[in-house]
């Protein structure tokens, strides 16, 4: 309410926070992409193959496309080339090495780039064993079937992750889902034909070992062995799945033949290419370092948000749990709490800063929520005739009483207000709030407990009508209220909202006043009458409707000042954590609450819908799924226990299920913003919001004007 200028945080936290998103959902689609990588074989039968030139179908497993007519090359007799796809994998393709290299053989390993940036080691030592690489997609992708875009990606993503991780570009590239020449159809042959126009040679093969189907060492060895004396490519596998089999049939395959004379050699050796490969650039192995850099952080940062989801998803089972247990203990402890008749003197503050649309009601409302009631309203240097309206009722209505004071905030103007007040029970209470009938009486009445020195009341939005309003009821309702039943029962109520409470005058003025060093003057206040030994409690019979922001932006605005101000107020007080009484009940109950269901989960929750959203295009999704689930089930669930324990119709709960998906991100990303301001060590303006007088006391005041 302060018109005080103060430096404009800057912009950079708002930077960082939209780059820190960017980073995190750029690397979860970069994981997305990846994550096919599994391996398999198409089981499908041929399509047609009308346009497959009959030399390209009957001839060799090597295609040489990059010029017209396509030409096609075959092993020497005698001779077999090796090759093994869909890796590196971490535990099977060393297991392959190693037999290769006890029968001194090498071989071609067709990789994914997927693979190859997940395991840059492996890729290094199949090439320091002396063997071959060659491309076979990123992702494992079916190039006959996918268009010109994605096969260019898939393929020279690989090249590049391949130039970083081996320093190599090769030239021979295996489709994914390919076999034998013969099974060829038109849209495998438009991908080799583009395949030849980027430069590349496909190698197929002659002959399939079918291990993919785990059929049994023995069918493995039968399959991989060649029918006559000519040449052979053999299709093999050292990743997508348990090779085992595969390594002890090569175990047996490899010495047979050599004992009957053949002779084993990578692909370029065994058919006499050359020129299939070459040293990257320097500029590809950068890229490729980087690229696989981003490859293996996007699957740190999948794998985490895992983590974060089950924490999260626990974190509010957890608080649902509390909530469900204190609100019913609550229930029952407060039918047994002393409580006076509620007929003591009240002095009802108002800090008003041009509030003339709401302030009328406001004072009403309170010369009628109770007796024995004065009112003083501090009109804080207001521009908008609020202090004309004030002065009207104080002629009509000699329980009111206007203060005028330069503007210097609203703490400074509570503080005018407790100091002319000269009851020993007050009410602070908003300009745009509007006091039910009986409420000062039950706020009062929990003063009969001589440790009690403040009161919560129950805030409520007035402005419901329109859905953002229904928005903020449910959130007030199922959240602030509810969390203000479990501090009451763990003694360590952390705030006394502003739009209503109660207080006992000494206290405050013993505990300083009102305190202007933070935003959230109200729960600075409410955290140290804590540390000075007084109970602080809540009322729920002691209604107030608030006028609420209309707004997206001026709930924004609101909600950033309410979350800095608050992180503020945990900061000034961290040293209760150690103190003993009321003030290590707020340390050790009230911070630590506040900090993870308040804090934690709300910088959780955007990044678990992140992770949910690129989660079900992984392996894994329907888990995510469930668990993202269970977390906005957990997080809805308080709300109906919530509405049961205030007396609310539930009619405005229908609006729950698009809170969850709209108001819900909002909120979240207000503490992100808060959390990375406070980390930036700025200072946020007072964000004053514009008020439209949408809260008016009950039909049987009104005619009292």
């Amino acid at each position: 309410m302060t018109r005080h200028r103060r430096p404009s945080p800057p912009k950079a936290h708002w930077l960082l926070l939209s780059a820190i998103l960017a980073v995190v959902a750029g690397l979860l689609a970069l994981n997305v992409f990846v994550a096919g990588a599994d391996g398999g074989e198409d089981t499908s039968p041929p399509g047609p193959a009308a346009t497959v030139p009959s030399s390209v179908r009957h001839g060799g497993p090597v295609i040489d496309a990059r010029s017209d007519p396509p030409a096609t090359a075959r092993a020497h007799d005698h001779t077999i080339a090796l090759t093994f796809d869909d890796g590196p994998d971490p535990v099977w393709t060393p297991r392959i090495l190693d037999v290769l290299d006890r029968y001194g053989v090498t071989a071609t390993f067709f990789v994914t780039g997927a693979n190859a940036a997940r395991y840059p080691d492996l890729v290094r030592e199949i090439l320091a064993r002396g063997h071959e690489i060659g491309n076979h997609t990123a992702s494992h992708t079916d190039l006959g079937a996918t268009g010109d875009a994605r096969a260019g990606l898939e393929i020279r993503t690989t090249d590049l992750v391949l130039a970083g991780t081996g320093g190599v570009l090769p030239v021979l590239v295996r489709p994914p889902y390919s076999s034998t020449p013969d099974t060829l159809g038109d849209s495998e042959w438009a991908a080799v034909r583009r395949l030849g126009a980027d430069g590349k040679l496909v190698v197929l093969s002659d002959v399939d070992s079918q291990d993919w189907r785990r059929p049994g060492v023995d069918a493995i060895v039968a399959n991989a062995t060649p029918s006559g004396t000519g040449g052979a490519i053999v299709l093999m596998h050292d990743g997508g799945g348990d090779r085992a089999q595969t390594v002890e049939a090569l175990g047996r395959l490899v010495p047979g033949l050599q004992a009957r004379g053949w002779q084993f050699g990578t692909v370029t050796d065994s058919v006499g290419l050359a020129g299939t490969a070459s040293a990257a650039p320097v500029r590809a192995r950068i890229g490729g370092r980087l690229l696989v850099f981003a490859v293996r952080a996007g699957e740190f940062v999948a794998g985490t948000l895992r983590v974060l989801t089950v924490v999260a998803t626990a974190l509010a089972l957890l608080r649902a749990v509390l909530l469900g247990v204190t609100a019913a203990v609550h229930a029952r402890r407060r039918r047994r709490l002393p409580r006076t008749t509620g007929d003591d003197p009240v002095t009802v503050i108002i800090p008003a800063y041009n509030e003339r649309e709401g302030i009328e009601w406001a004072v009403r409302s309170a010369l009628a929520a109770g007796p024995r009631v004065s009112v003083i309203v501090v009109d804080d240097g207001s521009t908008d005739g609020t202090g004309a309206i004030v002065e009207r009722l104080a002629r009509a209505r000699p329980a009111v009483r206007l203060i005028r004071q330069e503007n210097a905030g609203k703490a400074a103007a509570l503080n005018t207000g407790l100091a002319a007040a000269r009851t020993e029970l007050v009410v602070m209470m908003d300009g745009d709030t509007v006091l039910e009938p009986g409420s000062v009486p039950a706020l009062v009445g929990n003063f009969a407990d001589p440790r009690v020195g403040a009161v919560a009341g129950n805030a409520k939005v007035g402005n419901r009508g329109r859905l953002l309003g229904q928005w903020q009821h449910i959130e007030y309702v199922a959240g602030f209220n509810l969390d203000r039943r479990f501090y009451d029962v763990l003694e360590c109520m952390p705030t006394v909202p502003g739009a209503v409470g109660a207080f006992r005058r000494s206290a405050v003025l013993r505990a300083g006043g009102v305190p202007s060093d933070t935003l959230a003057e109200d729960t600075d206040l409410t955290m140290t009458l804590l540390r000075g030994g007084w109970r602080v409690v809540y009322e729920q019979d002691a209604r107030a409707l608030t006028e609420a922001p209309a707004t997206l932006a001026e709930l924004w605005k609101q909600r950033y000042r309410w979350c800095y101000g608050t992180l503020q107020a945990v900061w000034k007080h961290r040293h209760a954590i150690s103190e003993p009484g009321g003030a290590g009940r707020l340390g050790r109950r009230g911070l630590p609450y506040l900090l993870l269901f308040q804090v934690l989960l709300p910088v959780l929750a955007p990044f678990v819908d992140v992770a949910a959203v690129f989660g079900l295009f992984t392996g894994d999704g329907l888990l995510v799924l469930a668990s993202w689930l269970a977390f906005l089930v957990l997080q809805a669930a308080p709300a109906v226990v919530a509405f049961r324990l205030d007396r609310e119709p539930p009619a405005p709960l229908l609006a729950l299920p698009l809170q969850q998906f709209v108001y819900r991100q909002l909120m979240y990303l207000v503490v992100l913003q808060s959390l990375s301001t406070a980390l930036a060590g700025a200072r946020l303006p007072w964000h004053k919001l514009p008020r439209r007088g949408l809260i008016e006391p009950s039909p049987s005041d009104r005619g009292k004007r």
